[in-house]
């Protein structure tokens, strides 16, 4: 089973813990950074989606222009644009890449952050609006005949474009989420299904779900599983764990002084926010529940961030956030999505110390599923071979 590497597209050099020095789009850090991650080993990056923040998609075809290999994550809410327009634009973008696009539909987890560009839907409304989308725009992609559509959320008559995906039949469509709702979506529609990264009993859970939705949309086939964490990685467990305990304080740190506009509305307390989607809800139970599991999984940054994202970590030396990663590739994991919080070193020191040790490793799982399914073929073999005699 192949292993695959996501990374963070930003676009300015600021994170949870460090203040942007950048302008919000600074061409040169962007560039930097995307061929950090091109020259280390990683697969791809993700260029993710916010209300305010610079548009993805010119910032995903400039990459596209100046790189070679490193495939792209595109993030894109549906409220923000007509999908005969985006289908349009993603096929134009895989034209520009030569077909290394994957396009991540964003349902929208925060009724105030949708608000903000017009979204006034309710969460269950989003989902159903996003999976016509997804329709509407797959069927875009790989349709040269004028269609007619009438569904609950959009409606036109005799389109065809005239622009189409290099990928065929067409791009990958990426999905996340940890709603019953998510899961029948994405189970439905997604190639990529993506988790956030939580104890491996819980992983295992949520991997289920999403195949027992697959089935129940009747597919034959289920997504490939993806799950994010945020490494913290030092040459010694002594050392990483002094990083991990600094970055918490660093992010609480930089939560309370941050920009009113990043701030969450409060829940008619001062300070208070109560996250409304399930993954960041599941992200708080897990940390109200203990700081650590498994090999390596640490909750607190999750806690400082109050279930922000992406925000659980896996801290140790590379050999053991590696074996962490491994443990999730047991599981059925083949998108290990990772992200630290100084960007551009840790991409460089992740590429450098954690990529190679999981690429060898899986490969050495990979051969020997080869030689164990080659024995048995040989037994089943020799079991025939014996039957014939004995007829004969």
């Amino acid at each position: 089973m192949p292993v695959e590497f996501l990374g963070i597209a930003a676009t300015g050099d600021g994170s949870e813990t460090n203040v942007r020095t950048t302008p919000a789009f600074d061409r040169d850090y962007t560039l930097r950074l995307a061929r950090a991650h091109e020259e280390y080993g990683w697969d791809r990056v993700l260029f993710a989606y916010g209300s305010g923040s610079p548009d993805p998609a010119p910032g995903a075809a400039y990459l596209a222009a100046k790189l070679d290999t490193l495939q792209i994550l595109l993030a894109h809410r549906p409220n923000v644009s007509y999908p005969t327009f985006a289908a349009k634009t993603f096929a134009t973008l895989d034209r520009i890449s030569n077909g290394r696009l994957t396009v991540h539909f964003i349902t929208g987890g925060n009724d105030h952050e949708q608000q903000r560009e017009g979204d006034f839907l309710t969460k269950d409304q989003r989902y159903a609006r996003t999976r016509e989308y997804i329709e509407i725009v797959k069927k875009i992609w790989t349709s040269h005949e004028p269609f007619d559509h009438e569904g609950e959320y959009y409606r036109f008559n005799d389109f065809v474009a005239d622009v189409f995906p290099v990928q065929k039949p067409r791009p990958d469509v990426s999905f996340g989420g940890s709603s019953p709702a998510a899961y029948a979506a994405g189970g439905a529609e997604a190639d990529i299904y993506c988790l956030w990264g939580e104890p491996l009993a819980q992983t295992a859970e949520q991997i289920e779900k999403v195949r027992e939705a697959a089935l129940a949309a009747g597919r034959t086939d289920t997504p490939r599983i993806q799950v994010a964490f945020r490494p913290v990685i030092a040459p010694t467990e002594e050392l990483a764990w002094e990083k991990a305990h600094r970055t918490v304080d660093a992010i609480k740190a930089r939560k309370a002084d941050g920009p009113a506009r990043h701030r969450r509305p409060g829940n008619g307390r001062p300070g208070a926010w109560t996250p409304e989607n399930a993954g960041s809800q599941r992200l708080i139970e897990i940390a109200e529940a203990g700081e650590r599991y498994d090999r390596a999984l640490w909750t607190p940054t999750a806690a400082a961030t109050g279930g922000g994202g992406n925000s659980n970590a896996l801290v140790g030396t590379p050999e053991t956030v590696a074996q962490a990663l491994l443990d999730y590739y047991d599981l059925g994991v083949e998108i290990l999505s990772a992200r630290g919080y100084d960007l551009l070193d840790d991409a460089i020191d992740f590429g450098r110390y954690v990529i190679p040790i999981v690429r060898e490793e899986v490969a050495k799982r990979d051969a020997e599923r080869v030689a164990a399914q080659a024995a048995e073929e040989a037994e089943r073999e020799r079991d025939r071979q014996q039957l014939i005699a004995v007829q004969a």
